[in-house]
Formats: C-alpha cells, structure tokens, sequence
C-alpha cells in the first residue's frame, strides 16, 4: 500500500525560506479535510462495536441479498394457482408455458440463492438471479414500472456486490498476484455494483407524501448515495444507509402488523424482503471497500 505524501515530499509547505514555519492553516481548515476526520472518528466507533461480528459480515450480506428469491420461490409454491390464473388470464400466457414459466422461476432461484449462500460458482448463481429479475419483469408486466425498476436495478447492484466479494477471495487464496483482467473486471464491477446500489433510495424520494421527516431523511440519504457513488468514506455513508434503509423498513414495511388477507400485505412482504437484499448489498460494500475507482483508494496514492 502506498503511504500518502505530506507536502513537505514536494517541498511545498515544508518550511520558509527564511527560518520560519509556514502557515498551512488553509489547507488544514479546508471543509473535505474537516468532514474527512469527523467520519474517520465515526469510522472507528464503528469498527470498535462491529468487532465481533465482523467475520461474519459476508455471509449475513450474502444470505441477506438472496432473501428475496428465496421468498418469492415460497410465494409462488404456496399461491401456485394464483400465480397460474394471473398469468394466464391477465398476461395472456398459454397455459403450459405459464407452468414451465413458474417452475424454471422457482428452480432458478432457490438453486442459485444456495450457490450464493455457500460461495460456489458465484458467476453462474448471480447470472441465474439476474436472468431471473429481468424474466420476472417481462413475464409479469413491470419492465416499465418506475418503481420496480429502480429496485430491481439495486437488487442487481447487491447481485454484483457477490460477485466482487468472491473475486476479491479468490485473490486473497491464491498466491501471487491476480492478472490484470481479473483487476480490471474487480474494479467495474465494484463500480457498477456501487452505482446501481443507490437507486432503491432515489425511488424512496421521489414516491410517497412530503413531510418534515421525509424531507431530512431524503437530504441525509442523498448525501450518503453520492457518497457511495464517489467512494467517498465508504464505510460510513454504506452504513448510514443501512440504518435509514433498516428503520423504514421496519416501520413501513411491518406485513406481520396486517391481517393475513389484507390486500396490501403481499406487497409489503415484498417491499420488506427487497430492502433487505440491498441492505445486503451494503454490508458488503462496507466489508469490500469500495474498489480502484474511489476517492478513498485514490486518497491513499496521492
């Protein structure tokens, strides 16, 4: 790892010519340097209280990034018939594909969510899973739903966070050093994965009523998706996220609140498992870092 230049390597800010020390109070008092050290302090508080469960970060992401196909397999084996009628009588799909239809849904999922639970073959299970959402989407009607989209997308984003984790130990159990492919294929999908993270939240924005509330957790929330997106104090913005994303979802998304034929409370099981695969995807990004293409890794070089 490179160690960071001070200015005085450059000879800049080092000392006056004449004798006396330079006043370098600008460069100190600067607001990114002032931001910088007050979540480097949170950072630590963070890591002091994450301690314990911190070997077990990766495994509670995965398994929480594949919990929504995991609960859509159990949906649609327990409301089969409902799924079929839907389907078939306002999708307009023959009924033997509708059965083939389900079926390759529920095999795909529930074989790839393992294959991703227990790291194996993680290219094929996050190909399957995305080959799934974007069937699903075709398949049911909602490719041109906004809000759906916006989900899925960070849904996906979680889906190539697995990915770069797996690259990423796959570098650190073999010895020597990973071929510039695999370095380069690493970093874009880190870049990606960071990116397509973000959109649950801008969906969150922009749907719902406006209130005092909403309003700060936006601002607060929009600051920490830029912050993703740039890779900038990473672990902190991925973890605010976490908490705001956690707290509305269990306060929003409570299924177990309503009645077992409530009309809304499918849509809430699926909103509540939705959210916890990005969440997923963001306790990864906090244990990965944030890849090459971040100010926090350039910080470090320069």
């Amino acid at each position: 790892m490179a160690q960071m230049r001070g200015p005085g390597s450059y000879g800049i800010g080092a000392s006056s010519p004449f004798g006396g020390p330079v006043n370098d109070d600008s460069t100190e008092s600067s607001p990114l340097d002032a931001i910088r050290k007050q979540t480097s302090k949170i950072e630590d508080v963070l890591d002091s209280f994450s301690e314990p469960i911190k070997p077990y970060l990766p495994a509670i992401g995965r398994f929480l990034i594949v919990v929504t196909f995991i609960e859509d397999a159990l949906r649609i084996m327990t409301q089969w018939n409902d799924q079929l009628l839907y389907l078939h009588d306002y999708r307009h799909i023959p009924n033997g594909v509708t059965h083939l239809f389900l079926l390759v849904n529920v095999i795909a999922m529930a074989s790839c969510s393992t294959l991703v639970i227990i790291r194996k073959y993680s290219e094929y299970a996050v190909g399957g899973l995305i080959g799934v959402v974007i069937t699903q989407a075709l398949g049911y009607g909602l490719i041109f739903d906004l809000n759906f989209f916006l989900r899925n997308l960070s849904v996906m984003g979680g889906l190539l966070m697995v990915l770069s984790d797996s690259w990423v130990r796959k570098t650190k159990a073999f010895a020597g050093l990973p071929t510039l492919e695999e370095k380069d294929r690493k970093m874009y999908f880190q870049l990606a994965g960071r990116v397509l993270l973000i959109f649950l939240f801008i969906g969150f924005v922009f749907s719902g009523e406006w209130t005092i509330w909403r309003i700060i957790v936006s601002l607060v929330g929009l600051v920490a998706c830029v912050m993703v997106v740039v890779g900038f104090k990473t672990k902190f913005s991925s973890t605010l996220l976490v908490v705001i994303l956690s707290i509305f979802n269990l306060l929003v998304n409570n299924f177990w609140t309503l009645h077992e034929h409530h009309p809304h409370k499918d849509f809430a099981k699926y909103d509540f498992f939705q959210i916890l695969s990005i969440v997923g995807g963001l306790l990864l990004l906090t244990n990965t870092g944030p890849g090459q293409f971040s100010i926090d890794e350039k910080k470090k070089v320069y």
